[in-house]
């Protein structure tokens, strides 16, 4: 008898967005688009599609401006059509109001959501915790995985739902490891099989434009919590 086949996943972070202007204001994060960098990064995630001859039977986004614009991309450079999926529980984790931080606070609250493997208790920005996160997002990819109807799939998401995806198809817990580091614009390839412990963790925050990224030694939150310190300090 032939053994069934794996399906699938390839998941992708949106491409680079700005969060907070020359001096450190934040924008609103939910209405952020792709920036120049951004916009190449989705491009060059969808021509490595378009090189490998890969096509979608299904594409899901978040709905935040950022996911739809980066599948857009993504799906011009491989030329195909198709209707988007919009899944806001998949929406990035949410942050509180960044004023009501405490300035002695602000580091923990930038970058302790994405420290090792992180407990269900800590809030992201004074907002949303990782078990909230891990609420919505568990249940989602199981009704994905439950959907017969597609082989392959394209997610485009965000850094935070990604590792938590991520790990749940390494430790197939209730986990967050928050370390599992995100590039904007990045390729994850995961495949699934019937039962609920079948992951394979093909790839992993594959950089399209800067394969070894080598210019990367801070984290995104790292960066982001420097930004906003100018406007703490203005």
């Amino acid at each position: 008898m032939k053994p069934m086949e794996r399906r699938r996943i390839y998941l992708i972070r949106h491409g680079s967005v700005t969060y907070f202007d020359a001096t450190g204001r934040p924008f609103l994060p939910e209405q952020v688009p792709l920036n120049e960098d951004g916009r190449a990064q989705a491009s060059a995630a969808g021509k490595v599609f378009a090189s490998e001859g890969i096509r979608f039977d299904k594409v899901i986004v978040s709905g935040l401006p950022r996911t739809v614009e980066t599948a857009t991309r993504v799906l011009a450079e491989t030329g195909q059509q198709a209707e988007f999926e919009q899944w806001p529980e998949l929406q990035e984790i949410r942050g509180g109001k960044l004023s009501a931080i405490p300035d002695e606070a602000l580091r923990e609250a930038f970058v302790g959501a994405f420290d090792g493997v992180v407990p269900e208790h800590k809030q992201f920005l004074g907002g949303e915790s990782i078990g909230q996160l891990l609420d919505r997002v568990h249940p989602a990819i199981d009704r994905l995985r439950a959907d017969k109807r597609w082989d392959t799939v394209l997610l485009v998401l965000h850094g935070g739902v990604n590792r938590a995806i991520l790990s749940y198809a390494l430790t197939n817990q209730r986990l967050f490891l928050g370390n599992l580091a995100q590039t904007a614009g990045c390729i994850n390839a995961l495949d699934v099989g019937e039962q609920q412990a079948d992951w394979v963790v093909r790839l992993m925050n594959f950089s399209p434009p800067s394969h070894l990224q080598g210019e990367e030694r801070s984290t995104t939150m790292e960066k982001l919590l420097e930004q906003y310190k100018k406007f703490r300090a203005g």
